[in-house]
């Protein structure tokens, strides 16, 4: 014998997220044991840095890095992997808190 199917309104109700969270509740940036530095002298502004970072911390401004949001950045230091090893605008640092 064939199950019968249930249509969407007769389907019991599961699990309800009444308030969703958002990345940018949770300052991450306590985690971080380096931080990056970047040399505005030495930077191209290719902005590859910006492409990797993967919270989003570098700050860009009229084409051009204006910042990093320490209270995101992890430190993994994707950025400064990814500056071009001609330029290597972003060195990593012991960040002392």
């Amino acid at each position: 014998m064939a199950k019968k199917t249930m249509n969407r309104h007769e389907m019991p109700i599961g699990s309800i997220i009444k308030d969703p969270g958002c990345s940018m509740q949770y300052e991450t940036g306590g985690w971080r044991n380096l931080k990056p530095v970047h040399d505005n002298k030495k930077c191209t502004n290719c902005l590859l840095c910006w492409i990797y970072c993967p919270d989003g911390c570098i700050k860009v401004k009229d084409g051009k890095i204006a910042e990093f949001d320490l209270k995101y950045c992890k430190g993994c230091g994707i950025c400064a992997e990814e500056c071009p090893d001609k330029v290597k605008a972003i060195q990593m640092v012991e960040d002392k808190k």
